[in-house]
C-alpha cells in the first residue's frame, strides 16, 4: 500500500509537467472541426454526389423498401441510426432530395420551390425510393462499407452510383473556410455529354434549372469560381396594359419575387398598378402596368431593379481522397463517366465469377448423379471417407474445371437431396448450363467491349427516364441593360437660373423635364462653364443658367449649337459640339476660357439639327453689314474643347432664330440581333435598315399577329416568334401562305398594311391555335415551290404569288392555295444569287439558323393528320 501511495504524488506531477496549453488545444479543436465540417456536412463526395446525411437517408430508405410508401417520420429514425444529428435536419435533408424529383417518389405535401412554401409534417408525408434510384444508385457488392458512427451498424463509404448524380442535383453548401455551389444539370444532357466522353469527344454542358426561365451562360466558366450566370424570368406582354411572368430564376419564389417589385415600385424605380400571383400548377404573375408606361421599358426596368434578373456565381468544390479538390463541370462529368465505366467492369466480373461458379456446380452435379457416384459413398462408414470417394469420383473430370474441386464443392454435392437425383433430367441440365455459357460469353464480350456497353447502359437510361426530363431553362444571351435608361420617371427636374440651383427639390422653381432619381444632369452657364453633376434634392452648380437637362452618356446623337463672345480678342466665336463623356462635378470650359468670355446663343439638338440664324450688330459696328444670316449646318462637329470657328469680329447685339434645322447626322443605322430580339446600332445582326425620326418597323410573327413598332432601342421582341422585321413602307405589298387549323388548308392573300396604331397587335389568318404564319414576303413578285401529295406521288409545283391572286384587305380570309395535300411550302428569291445567301430552312432546323426576311422552308409529315405545322 505505501508503494502505491509513493507513486501518486509522482504521477501527478507528471502529468501536470506534460499537460497541452489551452491555445494549443482550441488549435487542434479548430481543426478538427473545420475538417469535420467540410468533410461530413457541407462538402459532397464526388463518387456519389452526396453528402453524408443524404448518403444515410438513401441507405434507410434502400434497408426499409418494401415497394410500398413510408412515413418520412419512419424513415427519419430509420436515418437516425447512422446520422449523430437531430431530427430536424434529417427530415430538411429528406424534403430537399424530394424537391429535386430524382431519387425519392413522394406523396403528400412536399412544398413548392416555386412558391417557397414548406413541406407538411413528417407525420403526414410519405416516400419510396425512385426506380430510377434503385436501378442505378445501390449494389451491395461494389459498394464500401464501414461501420456506423457507435459501431452497430454498417453503413457505405459512398454509393456506387452509375450517374453524374452530384451534377443532376446539383449542391450548395457552407464549411470553415470554404463553400461549393455545383448548379444542377439536365439529365439528358449529362446522358448525352457521357456518351459523348465515351466516345473520346470534348462535351460542353450547362445548367438546367428546375424553375425555368431564362439564362445567358457567357461567363460560366465551367463552374469554376469567378464564374458568373445571369438568369431572367420569363416575362411575356399579354397587352398595353398587362405583363405575365412564366417562369422564375433559379433560388427566387413568387413571393420574394412579387416583394422585390413592390419594393422597386415604392421606390419609384418602376411604376405599377398592382400586382396578383395567379400561381397555380404553374408559375403566372400578372403585373398591371400603370398609365402611359410602356411594356418594353417596364420589362427591361424589372430586369434593372428587380429579382426578375438575379446573378448566381457558382464555385465546384467536391471531395476526393479526403481532400476538397476545385474542378469543372466537365472535369466532373469525366470523372462520373469513368468512374460508371469502372463499376460496369466490376459487375460484369462479379455476374462472370457468379457464372462460373453456377457453371461449375452444374457440371459437378451433373456428373455425380449421371455417373452415380453418389451409390459408392452407400458403404462409407465415416464422413472423411465420403468425402474421398466423391473426390476421386471426380478425378477424371477434374481437368475440365477452370479451378480446384474443394471440400466445400464436395460438401455442397452431398447436400442434394435423393427427390432431386431420382427426378434429375439430363436434357434440362444441359439446356440449363447452355443458357449460363451463353450469358457468360456476352458478359465476356462486353467486358472485351467495355466501352461500347457503358455507351449502350447511358442509352438505356436516357430511353427509360429520359422522358419528361427535356430542357427547362433556354439558353439566352443577354443585352446589359443600362439603370438609368430605363427607370421610371418617379422625379421632376426643376432649375433656378439666376441662383443657379437644380433638383427635383425646387417645385416652386421653373420645372425643365420628368426625369429619374438615377439621372445625371448637364449644366451650361452663361460664362461658358458646363458641368454634369448626380441629380439631388437641390444643388448649388453656379449662378446664370441657361441650360439644364439629363445627361445621357455616350449619346452621339445630341448636339449642341453655339455662339460666344471671346473676352480676349473681343470676336464671336461660333461652334458645334458633342458632350459624350465628363467626370462628375468638374468643370468644362466651352469658351477659350479667357477673361470676359460669355455664351451669346446656344441650342441642343436631339438629332443634330442645325438651324439658321439672324445676327444683329451693334449700330456702332464699322461692319458694312450689321445684319447676316447663318446656318449652323456650314460648320463640323467637333469635340467639347474645340474653339470653334470666327463668326464675327465686330461686336454682336443679339442672335434670333430664323428657321428651324434638320438633322446633319443622316438617318440612324439600325440592326436587329436575332439572338437577343432587340435593336441596335452596334452593327450587331442583320442591317434593317436607316431611320429618320418618323420611319417605322414591321414585325410579322408565327401565330399570324403583325405590328408596328418605333425604332427605340428599348424595344423588345420575342426572337423565336420573329418571322419578318424589315422598315416599313406602306407602300409595300405583303404576301402571306397560311395554315388554317380550322379547315385544315393552306391559304394564300396579298395585302396592304392599313393600320397605323404603333405596339398594337393584329392577327392577319385565322384565329385557331393550330393556325400558323407560313410565309410572309415584301417582295414585289414573291415566288413559292410547293410540293403537293397526290394519292401515292408528289408533284413540285411552282407559283407566283402576285399573279395567283390580287391585293385585298388585311382582314381578308384569302384563297385556297390548293385543292391537294401540301407537304411542303418554300419562298424562293428572284435571283439564284439572292437564293444562295437566304438561310432555306428543313423541319429539322432550329430557330437560331432563321435570317429574318430569308426564305423559310415548311415540311409537314404525312402520318400527321391534323396536319399541325411550326416554324422550325
Amino acid at each position: 500500500m505505501s508503494d502505491n501511495s509513493n507513486n501518486k504524488p509522482e504521477e501527478k506531477e507528471e502529468s501536470l509537467h506534460d499537460s497541452i496549453p489551452v491555445t494549443g488545444m482550441y488549435k487542434d479543436w479548430f481543426l478538427d472541426y473545420a475538417s469535420y465540417v467540410i468533410l461530413e456536412r457541407a462538402v459532397p463526395a464526388i463518387e456519389d454526389g452526396l453528402k453524408p446525411v443524404q448518403r444515410r437517408i438513401l441507405h434507410a430508405m434502400k434497408e426499409m423498401d418494401d415497394g410500398r410508401f413510408n412515413k418520412v417520420a419512419n424513415i427519419i429514425g430509420q436515418s437516425m441510426q447512422y446520422h449523430p444529428h437531430g431530427d430536424a435536419s434529417i427530415g430538411d435533408a429528406i424534403v430537399n432530395l424530394g424537391q429535386k424529383d430524382l431519387l425519392i417518389e413522394t406523396q403528400g405535401n412536399w412544398g413548392d420551390i416555386r412558391t417557397g412554401d414548406g413541406a407538411a409534417a413528417a407525420r403526414y408525408i410519405e416516400a419510396r425510393l425512385s426506380k430510377f434510384a434503385l436501378e442505378v444508385v445501390f449494389n451491395p457488392q461494389t459498394t464500401e462499407w464501414q461501420l456506423s458512427y457507435d459501431g452497430r451498424k454498417r453503413e457505405p463509404v459512398t454509393l456506387p452510383v452509375k450517374f453524374p448524380l452530384l451534377l443532376a442535383q446539383g449542391v450548395e453548401g457552407i464549411a470553415v473556410g470554404l463553400s461549393t455551389k455545383i448548379l444542377p444539370h439536365n439529365f439528358c444532357e449529362l446522358i448525352e455529354g457521357s456518351i459523348q466522353i465515351l466516345n473520346g469527344e470534348k462535351t460542353n454542358i450547362l445548367p438546367d434549372f428546375p424553375t425555368g426561365g431564362l439564362a445567358d451562360f457567357s461567363e460560366y466558366n465551367e463552374g469554376l469560381r469567378g464564374g458568373r450566370i445571369k438568369v431572367r424570368a420569363r416575362i411575356e406582354e399579354e397587352d398595353n396594359k398587362t405583363l405575365l411572368i412564366k417562369d422564375i430564376p433559379f433560388g427566387t419564389t413568387t413571393n420574394s419575387l412579387i416583394e422585390s417589385i413592390i419594393k422597386a415600385n415604392d421606390k419609384g424605380k418602376i411604376k405599377i398598378k398592382k400586382v396578383v400571383d395567379n400561381t397555380a400548377k404553374d408559375v403566372e404573375i400578372q403585373i398591371q402596368l400603370a398609365p402611359g408606361q410602356s411594356p418594353d421599358m417596364t420589362i427591361d426596368a424589372l430586369y434593372a431593379f428587380t429579382d426578375c434578373e438575379v446573378s448566381i456565381s457558382p464555385n465546384a468544390c467536391v471531395i476526393i481522397d479526403e481532400k476538397p479538390v476545385f474542378l469543372s463541370v466537365n472535369e466532373i462529368l469525366e470523372y462520373n463517366t469513368k468512374q460508371t465505366k469502372a463499376l460496369l467492369k466490376r459487375e460484369l466480373e462479379i455476374r462472370k465469377g457468379e457464372l462460373m461458379e453456377k457453371l461449375l456446380f452444374s457440371s459437378l452435379e451433373k456428373i455425380f448423379i449421371e455417373n452415380r457416384i453418389y451409390r459408392d459413398i452407400e458403404e462409407c462408414e465415416t464422413w472423411e471417407a465420403v468425402i474421398q470417394t466423391i473426390d476421386k469420383g471426380l478425378d477424371p473430370f477434374k481437368p475440365d474445371f477452370y479451378r480446384e474441386i474443394t471440400t466445400e464443392d464436395i460438401v455442397r454435392l452431398t447436400e442434394i437431396k435423393i427427390k432431386r437425383i431420382s427426378k434429375f433430367d439430363a436434357f434440362k441440365a444441359d439446356e440449363l448450363m447452355r443458357k449460363l455459357q451463353d450469358e457468360l460469353k456476352e458478359v465476356n464480350y462486353n467486358l472485351k467491349h467495355l466501352t461500347e456497353y457503358a455507351i449502350k447502359y447511358y442509352e438505356n437510361l436516357l430511353a427509360k427516364y429520359g422522358k419528361g426530363r427535356e430542357r427547362k431553362t433556354e439558353i439566352r444571351t443577354f443585352d446589359t441593360i443600362e439603370a438609368t435608361v430605363v427607370a421610371a420617371n418617379n422625379a421632376k427636374l426643376y432649375v433656378n437660373r439666376s441662383d443657379g440651383f437644380v433638383g427635383y427639390g425646387l417645385k416652386k422653381d421653373e420645372f425643365v423635364c420628368d426625369c429619374s432619381d438615377l439621372d445625371d444632369i448637364i449644366v451650361i452657364r452663361r460664362d461658358g462653364k458646363c458641368v454634369v453633376t448626380k441629380i439631388q434634392e437641390k444643388g448649388f452648380v453656379g449662378k446664370d443658367i441657361i441650360h439644364a437637362a439629363v445627361f445621357r452618356k455616350g449619346d452621339e446623337r445630341m448636339v449642341y449649337n453655339l455662339i460666344y463672345l471671346d473676352g480676349g480678342s473681343g470676336k464671336a466665336m461660333v461652334k458645334r459640339f458633342q458632350v459624350l463623356a465628363v467626370t462628375r462635378d468638374r468643370e468644362y470650359d466651352l469658351t477659350k476660357g479667357t477673361k470676359g468670355s460669355k455664351v451669346l446663343y446656344l441650342t441642343a439638338n436631339p438629332n443634330g439639327e442645325a438651324e439658321i440664324v439672324t445676327v444683329y450688330l451693334t449700330q456702332g459696328a464699322k461692319a458694312r453689314i450689321k445684319v447676316f444670316d447663318f446656318e449652323f449646318s456650314t460648320i463640323e462637329i467637333k469635340g467639347r474643347a474645340a474653339g470653334g470657328n470666327i463668326l464675327t469680329k465686330y461686336p454682336v447685339r443679339k442672335i434670333q432664330l430664323k428657321m428651324e434645322g434638320v438633322s446633319t447626322l443622316g438617318g440612324l443605322d439600325i440592326y436587329y440581333d436575332s439572338s437577343i430580339g432587340r435593336l441596335n446600332t452596334d452593327q450587331r445582326g442583320r442591317k434593317i435598315g436607316n431611320f429618320l425620326g418618323e420611319d417605322r418597323i414591321i414585325v410579322f410573327y408565327k401565330n399570324g399577329d403583325y405590328e408596328l413598332t418605333t425604332f427605340e432601342l428599348t424595344n423588345r421582341y420575342e426572337a423565336n416568334s420573329v418571322v419578318l422585321i424589315e422598315k416599313f413602307d406602306p407602300q409595300k405589298v405583303y404576301s402571306v401562305i397560311y395554315y388554317d387549323g380550322t379547315s385544315k388548308n393552306h391559304f394564300v392573300k396579298r395585302f396592304l398594311i392599313e393600320t397605323t396604331t404603333l405596339n398594337k397587335k393584329f392577327n392577319v389568318i385565322s384565329d385557331h391555335k393550330q393556325s400558323q404564319l407560313l410565309i410572309v414576303s415584301s417582295d414585289k413578285q414573291p415566288q413559292v415551290k410547293v410540293i403537293l401529295a397526290k394519292g401515292k406521288e408528289q408533284e413540285e409545283v411552282e407559283y407566283d404569288l402576285d399573279m395567283l391572286i390580287d391585293v385585298k384587305g388585311w382582314k381578308a380570309i384569302g384563297n385556297k392555295l390548293s385543292s391537294h395535300k401540301v407537304l411542303e411550302v418554300k419562298l424562293l428569291d428572284s435571283s439564284s444569287e439572292k437564293e444562295e445567301e437566304s438561310g432555306n430552312l428543313s423541319s429539322d432546323s432550329t430557330d437560331d439558323d432563321i435570317e429574318i426576311g430569308s426564305t423559310v422552308e415548311f415540311k409537314i409529315k404525312k402520318d400527321d393528320e391534323d396536319e399541325q405545322l411550326g416554324l422550325f
